[in-house]
């Protein structure tokens, strides 16, 4: 039950059966809201402007996945197969998404709402938080080595219990390493 370079257009998944594995496939303004994704295979994949709120992704499979304009609220990513772990997000929300433990360097989150997503204790070295919007966003633990947060807006990291060895930060920004400290900066 294998899907090879289809494009689906307007399908609706959640009265649709979905296949094992989806190789080379695109997704447009697909709905895959509640869908439970667990155990499918997506392999250089595209999701353009898709709805996967709430989706479940026990044991999903993401191998270079990109996500363009969609809708991810309540995801967890951390429920996902590690093995060979790889998307990226471009203007998507994530709202309530978790990336709890997850292994997911070389990321790129470029123009993306990531309110209140749970990244405690995952790796994101080298990742990309281009002009993203962290409020709320939890980073405990995390390894933030050769992040660059430099347009970023609104993230709270401690430096004390998160790893930021060689990270990039912009001058306007910078404000969130410090509130911790609950100090005013003028």
């Amino acid at each position: 039950m294998i899907q090879e370079n289809e494009t689906y257009t307007k399908i609706d998944f959640t009265t649709t059966k979905l296949f094992k594995l989806y190789d080379c496939c695109t997704f447009t303004s697909c709905n895959f809201e509640n869908v439970p994704l667990s155990s499918i295979t997506f392999i250089a994949c595209e999701f353009i402007n898709c709805n996967l709120s709430n989706s479940t992704t026990n044991a999903t499979s993401f191998k270079t996945v990109t996500f363009e304009r969609c809708k991810l609220l309540g995801i967890s990513f951390s429920e996902c197969n590690p093995f060979l772990l790889n998307f990226s997000f471009k203007y998507c929300d994530l709202t309530l998404s978790s990336f709890y433990q997850l292994k997911i360097k070389n990321t790129s989150f470029i123009h993306c709402n990531l309110s209140e997503v749970d990244f405690t204790e995952s790796d994101l070295t080298n990742s990309k938080f281009d002009a993203s919007d962290l409020s709320k966003a939890i980073f405990e633990n995390s390894n933030l080595g050769k992040v660059d947060f430099s347009s970023a807006s609104n993230f709270n990291i401690n430096p004390e219990i998160n790893n930021l060895k060689k990270a990039q930060f912009g001058t306007e920004n910078s404000n969130g390493l410090l509130a911790h400290l609950d100090i005013i900066i003028n």
